[in-house]
């Protein structure tokens, strides 16, 4: 399974950004898909993540109410729109995905997730 993250750059506060994630590979069934970031000199935290059968979502309190992440089934694809975007959501942003085994209470970290992609940088700076 290869994850392929897009949709970062440079951005002003206050705006929104749209980002993508396209899995492909072999048969793709995961439990769970999701996003992490690591800003410079700080650990990889957890962002957001979605159950992909449901539906049901999860989100960091640093960004609950500004971004929302949904996904979409045909395509292969998990989204993060990040809306009233800060200086301090500046990092790299990694796409996540579970072999089809992630319980729920593990969904928030990242050594349990079993596919990574790489980074797509967000800044946010005026």
């Amino acid at each position: 399974v290869q994850l392929q993250a897009s949709g970062g750059g440079l951005v002003q506060p206050g705006d929104s950004r749209r980002l993508s994630c396209a899995a492909s590979g072999r048969t793709f069934s995961p439990r769970f898909m999701g996003w992490f970031r690591q800003a410079p000199g700080k650990d990889r935290d957890y962002v957001a993540s979605i159950n992909w059968s449901a539906g049901h979502t999860a989100y960091a309190d640093s960004v609950k109410g500004r971004f929302t992440i949904s996904r979409d089934k045909v395509r292969n694809t998990v989204y993060l729109q990040m809306n009233s975007l800060r200086p301090e959501d500046t990092a790299p942003y990694y796409c996540v995905a579970d072999n089809g085994r992630l319980i729920y209470s593990s969904q928030y970290y990242a050594s349990r997730y079993d596919y990574w992609g790489l980074g797509t940088l967000v800044t946010v700076s005026s």
